[in-house]
């Protein structure tokens, strides 16, 4: 990866910053947002050609046809691809692919990617953008990076000084403050076949809620609770997690319904590199989402931004048009209904340390400047080969306000398998209106929702 080939942030000084150390940053520069910066921390203005344009707000109107409740119309619908990069033709390209994209373009002759006009659509509710604001001058890492203080509601870091503030901006992004969530997963065999996994999910995003204060939280980020409807053989499992700021001071308290022993037992194993529910070995626990939980066994370098092709505003791929039979193919998901588009993209590298354990034993993450969003990740084995590569197909759910996947999918090019996660083309459309309590999540509550 040249360094010359970076554009570096006007919020750093340097090329690479490695250190864990975290001050807020001053009132002159939080002053920034808003104004030449986005109010998320982004630059605002168009690049040096006019390929990536200004953000002038993001996708704030509803398009016309979109029912509430329904999936999501295609407000990009008429645009024309501007090119298709293959393996035949990706040297042309190769300053704007990341070493995973190129991979894949190697391996599979199928594999191609569309490139799409770019269109800045991230935007969020102006409380979210008021409270980052009043987060840059007070916002802070503590104990070595393991967590975050003096924040609340929105970005902390939105003028990052190092990758850790980076990926803390992802873990605590605005995603509504609950929602429930109809989805499959599906791990994908080397000739093409599959079993869905049906899931019903939930969140309750303590972190974002409406007048929430830091001291109200007592240390709990996020509630979560996933359930398993099929196949026969896994349905009435339930996972439930309680996400904790600082996973080292107090780690992740997770439970399991089993409803063959219909007992529930803690899972102090729901965290790192242990597997992915029900994943067949090709998830890691902490690949859910693109990246959660603790971030203490890796070093974390901020290496600068970079304009690069990334999933974006995957509309097609979300269409309840479409049957998973059209998005799930062999090697690979359905190129054509994948959209890409040149943003800037935060680059941060995570390394392991010496003395950690992890299968991976380096990830390079690509992050949204708009959204605080990963949308890609290369990962490496310990013997520092490329392994997997991680692609998180985003939309603007705009009725919420708010950029989410809408399909998260990790290629293993050493099994030349891949699994999907968050398939619901043919599911009801996520709820972001649900209603829930604490009591919603304790650990007696797992024996009703596996009965369900």
């Amino acid at each position: 990866m040249k360094l010359s080939t970076f554009i570096l942030s006007s919020a750093i000084s340097c090329v690479l910053i490695t250190s864990t150390a975290s001050a807020a940053v001053s009132a002159e520069q939080a002053a920034k947002l808003g104004n030449e910066l986005t109010p998320l921390g982004a630059t605002k203005a168009a690049n040096a050609d006019g390929s990536i344009p200004a953000w002038s707000g993001g996708l704030t109107e509803i398009p016309a046809g979109y029912q509430p409740g329904k999936h999501h119309v295609d407000p990009y619908a008429s645009d024309a691809i501007k090119v298709t990069i293959t393996a035949a033709n990706m040297d042309q390209y190769k300053d704007k692919l990341s070493d995973g994209q190129k991979a894949l373009l190697k391996k599979y002759a199928s594999f191609k990617i569309n490139i799409y006009p770019t269109h800045r659509s991230a935007s969020y509710p102006q409380r979210v953008y008021d409270a980052t604001k009043a987060n840059a001058t007070t916002a802070k890492l503590a104990d070595n990076g393991n967590g975050i203080k003096d924040a609340i509601v929105g970005i902390p870091f939105p003028i990052p000084a190092n990758g850790l503030e980076v990926i803390w901006n992802h873990i605590v992004r605005y995603r509504g403050e609950a929602v429930q969530r109809w989805l499959n997963q599906a791990a994908v065999t080397v000739d093409g076949k599959y079993v869905l996994v049906k899931l019903v999910d939930e969140f309750v995003f303590q972190y974002v809620k409406a007048g929430v204060k830091l001291a109200d939280l007592d240390n709990v980020l996020l509630y979560f609770k996933q359930a398993i409807k099929a196949p026969a053989r896994l349905a009435g499992s339930v996972l439930l997690v309680h996400e904790t700021f600082n996973q080292i001071k107090e780690p992740r308290r997770a439970w399991v319904y089993n409803p063959g022993q219909r007992r529930v037992r803690r899972a102090p194993n729901i965290s790192y590199d242990n597997p992915g529910t029900a994943a067949d070995g090709l998830r890691t626990s902490d690949d859910f989402d693109m990246f959660n939980g603790a971030p203490d066994r890796y070093d974390w370098t901020l290496i600068g931004k970079k304009e690069i092709y990334v999933p974006y505003n995957s509309y097609n791929l979300h269409s309840d048009k479409h049957q998973y039979s059209d998005v799930l193919k062999k090697g690979h998901i359905n190129s054509d209904l994948a959209r890409y588009e040149l943003h800037r993209v935060w680059v941060v590298e995570a390394k392991l340390k010496e003395g950690s354990r992890h299968i991976y034993g380096k990830r390079i993450f690509y992050i949204d400047e708009d959204s605080w969003q990963v949308l890609m990740i290369d990962k490496y084995d310990n013997r520092g080969q490329i392994w997997r590569v991680s692609e998180g197909h985003v939309i603007n759910y705009y009725d919420q306000q708010l950029l989410w996947t809408t399909l998260e999918v990790q290629y293993d090019l050493q099994s030349a398998r891949y699994l999907v996660l968050g398939l619901n083309n043919q599911e009801k459309m996520y709820d972001f209106s649900v209603k829930r309590k604490k009591a919603n999540y304790t650990p007696s509550s797992l024996r009703r929702a596996g009965r369900r």
